[in-house]
């Protein structure tokens, strides 16, 4: 059975990441993009990881350019501008895509495991995954849901051990 934790991805700096080392951690995984309107959820994105970081919640960002060409620039100028707009400090990848032939096979399998309101494509940008410890995905949020709400839900993946 495949979990989170079989897949690896290419962090924002160039170098392959293999998934499982965020093994027994709670993750939630987002893309992302710089010129959405929902861009300013970086700072709520920000914000959980900086709350729950010491009990084992990390946040994932992908940057991905398949929706309205919001997220053109390269790695170097997503990490620019995430640090210095929104200070982020949780881990970047390097840009993906999320839906079609060329997806990441993360997302083709987060894709398959929760299905969003129009099936199993994602609809936009800042739609989010929350993976429990054991690598099983918990829920799908969509892009309009603010980062803020998602904390009772990730209370209690936090709990359960």
């Amino acid at each position: 059975m495949t979990s989170f934790y079989d897949f690896s991805a290419r962090s924002i700096d160039g170098d392959e990441t293999p998934l499982a080392e965020y093994k027994g951690k709670a993750v939630l995984v987002v893309n992302t993009a710089s010129k959405c309107g929902f861009t300013p959820q970086y700072e709520g994105l920000e914000k959980l990881y900086e709350e729950f970081k010491d009990q084992g919640l990390v946040v994932l960002g992908f940057p991905c350019d398949q929706f309205g060409h919001q997220e053109p620039g390269d790695e170097t100028e997503i990490r620019e501008f995430c640090s210095l707009k929104y200070d982020v400090e949780f881990p970047m990848f390097a840009k993906i895509e999320v839906n079609g032939k060329d997806a990441h096979p993360l997302y083709q399998w987060l894709r398959s495991k929760k299905h969003g309101l129009f099936g199993n494509r994602i609809k936009w940008n800042f739609t989010k995954f929350l993976i429990n410890r054991d690598g099983e995905v918990v829920q799908r949020y969509g892009s309009i849901t603010k980062p803020e709400k998602l904390t009772g839900d990730i209370t209690k993946v936090l709990a359960d051990t």
